[in-house]
C-alpha cells in the first residue's frame, strides 16, 4: 500500500483502503517473493501453523481503485483480443477484465498480513458473472478481496474476489480460488469430504491448440503476469515442471472466445483446472452446447485434454445471462 492511499471503515466490516491507481505486477512479484520467504521461516518443516501471530487469518480490507480510464486501451485491448481469438472490438471481454483487475487482488496476496505464500499458490478454478457490458472509454470502479478460508484436504483455499463497476452498476464479478498446499487452519477445521469424479473419456474434438513455447511470454507480456513458471524454463523447472507451462487463464479465455457471440452480452463463465498445459504443446478441445433439458439450456461447455495421455488440462461452462 502506498503512503497515498486513504483508508476509510465502511458501516460493515471489511476496511476499505482505497489505492490512487492500479498497481503494477512486476513490483508486486518482487514483494511477493518477500512475503512468501517471511511466511516460510514462521513455519515448521511439516507445514503446521506454529504458535505465535502467524495464524491463517485473511485481512479484513477491501481494496478499491476508482476512477479508472479505459479511454486509452484500444491498442492494449486488440493485441489482447488478437493472442486469445476474440473479436477485435470496443468491448472488454471477462478475461481482459480478469486482467485489469488481477493486479488488485495480487496487492491483496503481498500484504504483510496475508497469511498464504504467494509463490506457490495453486490457481484451481475461476467464476465469473459479466451482467453488462464494458467498453472502451468506460470509467471504472474497481474492487478486491479475499474471503472464504476454507480447509482442502491438501491445506486450505481461499477465493480472491475482484469487482468491477461501471456508472455505479455492477459490471463484472470475478472470484479466483487458490490453494494452499500443506497450510491448516488454526481451527482444526477437516476438509469435506470429495465425491470421486467420473472418469474423463474424451469427446469428439472441435478444436486442435498448437501452443508454442513462447505462449507463456506471449500472455505474460499482455496480461503483465511473468510468474517465471510460464516465461523461464529454469524457472518451471525450480517448480517441479519440467518445461513452461500455459497461464491457466489464457486457456480458459481462448475456450470463451471460442464460444463467441453466441453467449451474449451478459453471461457467466466457469473453468476448473486440472494438469497443466506444458509448453510447447497441443490441446484438443471440444465446445458443446447444453442440451435444452439441461439445468441451464441454452449454453455452452468446454474441455480441453491432452490428445496422448487422455488427460484433462480444464473444463468449464459459458451460459448467457
Amino acid at each position: 500500500m502506498t503512503a497515498a492511499a486513504q483508508e476509510t471503515t465502511e458501516h460493515r466490516n471489511p476496511r476499505l483502503v482505497t489505492l490512487p491507481t492500479l498497481p503494477g505486477l512486476g513490483g508486486l512479484y518482487a514483494k511477493g517473493v518477500a512475503s512468501s520467504g517471511r511466511i516460510a521461516v514462521t513455519r515448521s518443516p511439516v507445514g503446521r501453523v506454529l504458535p505465535g501471530p502467524r495464524d491463517v487469518v485473511l485481512p479484513d480490507v477491501v481494496y478499491r481503485v476508482a476512477d479508472v480510464p479505459t479511454a486509452d486501451v484500444t491498442e492494449h485491448l486488440t493485441a489482447y483480443q488478437r493472442l486469445i481469438g476474440e473479436r477485435v472490438d470496443d468491448t472488454l471481454p471477462a478475461g481482459y477484465l480478469h486482467v485489469l483487475a488481477f493486479p488488485l487482488a495480487t496487492a491483496l496476496m503481498v500484504r504483510g498480513d496475508f497469511p498464504l505464500p504467494l509463490l506457490g499458490l495453486v490457481h484451481v478454478s475461476n467464476a465469473v458473472s459479466v451482467h453488462r457490458p464494458v467498453r472502451v472509454g468506460d470509467v471504472l470502479e474497481v474492487r478486491a478481496s479475499a474471503e472464504n478460508l476454507r480447509a482442502h484436504r491438501r491445506g486450505v483455499q481461499v477465493d480472491l474476489v475482484t469487482e468491477v463497476s461501471t456508472g455505479g452498476e455492477l459490471a463484472y464479478r470475478g472470484v479466483s480460488t487458490y490453494l494452499a498446499k500443506g497450510f491448516g487452519l488454526p481451527s482444526g477445521e477437516r476438509a469435506p469430504v470429495e465425491s470421486p469424479r467420473e472418469d474423463f473419456v474424451p469427446p469428439l474434438p472441435t478444436a486442435r491448440w498448437e501452443l508454442g513455447g513462447g505462449t507463456g511470454r506471449a500472455y505474460g507480456a499482455i496480461s503483465g503476469d511473468r510468474n517465471p513458471i510460464h516465461t523461464s524454463t529454469l524457472g518451471a523447472k525450480a517448480f517441479g515442471f519440467p518445461r513452461t507451462i500455459a497461464h491457466g487463464m489464457y486457456t480458459a479465455a481462448r475456450a470463451l472466445a471460442e464460444v463467441g457471440a453466441a453467449r451474449g452480452d451478459a453471461y457467466d463463465w466457469t473453468v476448473e483446472f486440472e494438469k497443466p498445459v506444458l509448453l510447447p504443446g497441443t490441446v484438443q478441445v471440444a465446445i458443446t452446447r447444453t442440451p435444452d433439458d439441461a439445468a441451464h439450456p441454452g449454453g455452452f461447455t468446454y474441455v480441453g485434454w491432452n490428445g496422448k495421455s487422455g488427460k484433462r488440462h480444464f473444463s468449464g461452462t459459458v451460459t448467457p445471462r
